[in-house]
């Protein structure tokens, strides 16, 4: 499984989240207290905002801990929308085009989880794909199919619709094959001015997903950065946490019964 964070607001130098909080993400990659496996070593990624409207990227193969350029680059790098993530693989190859996370247009997507059978689906779930989402596809993780399937499903228009009808048509095919191998997900989009955050899971053990409100924006994360207990709030399963800017402070909604209403 996998750790990554992500935030939207005031502009903030990336080191802080990566490197230097008590229970930060390269903290997490080697020690996790939430994740089933305690190391996630498979590769580290960082995304974010600046002056264009598309996104920046950087992803490398291997452990985040030790990469000197991702340090370099999140010393200097400040942003108010960004997405970093370190990997455990859960099958797909160790190499950087199938590090999180992924990029389309102006779209930053990552993964936390694994879509139960997918071998047995994944064909199938390519020829859902448009011409352009299926031309996108660099790597073979399930993370990247899923996040095409919502450019296919409408990402571009209708952000939330895409979720829902991405995860309803992995989740039908899953359920008409027979697998009983759960599909489970906590993943991130942004677009540069919103997030959507969502935790769901098709059995009982829905990955962990902590939101916190701070002074200078919002942090949505696979498990705390420190031990302030009262500046993380668990997001429970099946919920869909949505980060917008408007005047002033960033504005959280939340959608409980994000896909269970919609099965």
């Amino acid at each position: 499984m996998c750790r990554w964070l992500a935030y939207l607001g005031e502009p903030r130098l990336i080191e802080q989240f990566v490197y230097d909080d008590p229970h930060s993400l390269c903290q997490q990659a080697q020690h996790s207290h939430k994740a089933k496996l305690g190391v996630h070593g498979d590769g580290g990624g960082l995304g974010w905002y600046a002056r264009p409207p598309e996104p920046a990227l950087y992803r490398r193969a291997g452990p985040a801990w030790s990469d000197d350029n991702l340090r370099e680059l999140t010393r200097v790098i400040e942003s108010p929308v960004f997405f970093a993530h370190v990997r455990a693989s859960t099958g797909a190859p160790s190499i950087e085009i199938n590090c999180h996370p992924f990029r389309s247009g102006r779209f930053l997507f990552m993964h936390n989880g694994q879509i139960g059978g997918f071998r047995r689906l994944r064909r199938r779930l390519v020829a859902r794909l448009s011409d352009e989402s299926y031309d996108q596809l660099a790597g073979g993780t399930d993370s990247e199919l899923l996040f095409q399937l919502m450019v296919t499903n409408g990402l571009a228009t209708d952000a939330l619709g895409a979720i829902s009808r991405s995860l309803l048509e992995v989740e039908q095919l899953r359920r008409s094959d027979g697998i009983t191998e759960p599909f489970r997900a906590t993943l991130a989009l942004t677009d540069g001015s919103a997030l959507w955050a969502l935790r769901w899971s098709s059995d009982h053990l829905a990955p962990s997903l902590f939101v916190s409100e701070q002074d200078t924006g919002v942090l949505v994360v696979s498990e705390p950065l420190d031990g302030e207990v009262s500046r993380w709030h668990a997001v429970p399963p099946d919920t869909l946490v949505e980060v917008r800017r408007d005047p002033g402070p960033p504005v959280v909604r939340i959608h409980e019964g994000f896909v269970s209403s919609r099965l």
